[in-house]
């Protein structure tokens, strides 16, 4: 059986390089400081097991779970009920190759909001572009 017929949806996958040191892009990812400078407040700490929650405005606290840390390389936790996010980075010689893969979308699955995962998807796919061009800019600003 295929991924599409058991409702499985792609990864969204954000790619972008930052030209700054992979320390500095750590910083900015794997801090409650550096993630809430980019992406929302939080209070993640980079512990391998850690529970916290994104403050995620009006949808309130998110929570979320540190699965993988590998600095500075990788760092993947669950967020929600359904959701991982990873961040993948890399040196480059422009400095370093950042990326964001965010999984565990499912057509049969809504959200703990109560949306279809197929419509959030679509939604947060846009929503991550602008977030990772926040990460450029707060990393080489």
């Amino acid at each position: 059986m295929s991924n599409e017929q058991q409702g499985v949806l792609a990864d969204v996958v954000k790619e972008v390089t930052i030209k700054a040191p992979i320390a500095k892009v750590w910083e900015a990812v794997a801090t409650a400081e550096g993630i809430a400078a980019w992406f929302m407040p939080n209070n993640f700490e980079p512990i391998l097991g850690h529970e916290f929650q994104l403050n995620a405005g009006p949808f309130g606290h998110s929570p979320c779970k540190v699965l993988e840390l590998d600095p500075p390389n990788r760092l993947v936790f669950s967020w929600d009920k359904d959701w991982t996010v990873t961040f993948e980075l890399e040196e480059v010689d422009e400095g370093t190759q950042f990326t964001l893969i965010h999984g565990g979308w499912n057509t049969d699955t809504v959200t703990a909001f109560g949306e279809k995962h197929a419509v959030v998807r679509e939604r947060m796919a846009g929503g991550w572009t602008g977030i990772v061009q926040k990460l450029v800019r707060t990393v080489e600003g």
